[in-house]
């Protein structure tokens, strides 16, 4: 009969639901991602399921979630600031840690093998740990894809799921994820997505803050993952892709008026545009 078909499914969901929250760390909200991570995509969320079995029988070293956010944070800054050496203010700041706990971390990452630590200088990645903060960022940006083209999450959403994802995907999931979604080049919040080989191809940008008045240009990217910021860009329709021109830059009041394209004028503070990435 229709119901006793549809037991062994359900059986192998709930099962399924099970070992992938566990490997999330066991909560609520991660049996809740888990759930809807598997029912998405029946076969992405069995493929994950091997890969966990294949991982745990070969024994295979992970590193802990800690220690892969602090990887990809010390990138995402080295990338920002075209910078080898990255100062332990910006990664305590950016971490939300006491300055004493991240270099403790940085300490604990040199023995490892991740990165060179120079006190009062800073910290500047090896090439694994170069290496393992991309991975890590591939996972994260092509995850944020898959919650908004496949799942229908709002972008304002979906940086704290990834960030519960990213460290329990496997390579294979991950792999068989970017071909699921087409190779996607760039995350929805106009990000590159690294390649598997590391390679990521990004274009030269500026913010919109530094423009000049009379100046027509396309948004590339928004650089703040903060939910109500995200929020008021799509509400003001600030989308990777849109173009822009400024109609006015009013230095006195830090404010400039812009035009998004067929929409009508407003005005923006320059401590908003400074987070909106465009190029010419």
């Amino acid at each position: 009969s229709p119901d006793s078909s549809a037991q062994p499914v359900k059986k192998v969901a709930r099962a399924s639901t099970n070992v992938v929250a566990s490997e999330l760390g066991g909560t609520k909200r991660a049996t809740r991602l888990a759930k809807v991570f598997i029912l998405s995509n029946q076969s992405i969320g069995l493929i994950f399921l091997v890969s966990i079995s294949e991982k745990r029988k070969l024994g295979l070293p992970v590193p802990s979630s800690t220690v892969e956010n602090y990887l990809k944070q010390i990138l995402l800054i080295t990338l920002e600031r075209e910078e080898k050496v990255v100062p332990m203010g910006l990664i305590s700041e950016s971490l939300a840690v006491t300055p004493g706990t991240a270099t403790s971390m940085a300490k604990n990452l040199e023995k490892e093998g991740w990165l060179s630590y120079e006190p009062r200088r800073g910290v500047s990645l090896k090439p694994a740990g170069r290496k393992l903060g991309l991975n890590i960022l591939r996972r994260h940006r092509l995850l944020e894809t898959f919650l908004v083209e496949t799942l229908g999450l709002d972008w304002s959403e979906i940086h704290e799921e990834a960030e519960e994802l990213e460290h329990a995907i496997s390579e294979k999931v991950l792999e068989r994820l970017d071909d699921f979604l087409g190779r996607p080049r760039h995350d929805p919040h106009g990000h590159p997505i690294p390649t598997k080989g590391g390679v990521m191809q990004r274009k030269k940008s500026r913010s919109l803050v530094g423009c000049r008045e009379g100046l027509s240009v396309v948004i590339e990217s928004i650089d703040d993952q903060e939910r109500n910021f995200l929020k008021f860009a799509r509400s003001r329709h600030l989308l990777p892709g849109k173009k822009i021109k400024i109609l006015l830059r009013e230095e006195e009041a830090d404010a400039m008026e812009i035009r998004v394209e067929g929409k009508k004028p407003f005005s923006i503070g320059f401590v908003a545009a400074r987070k909106i990435l465009v190029s010419a």
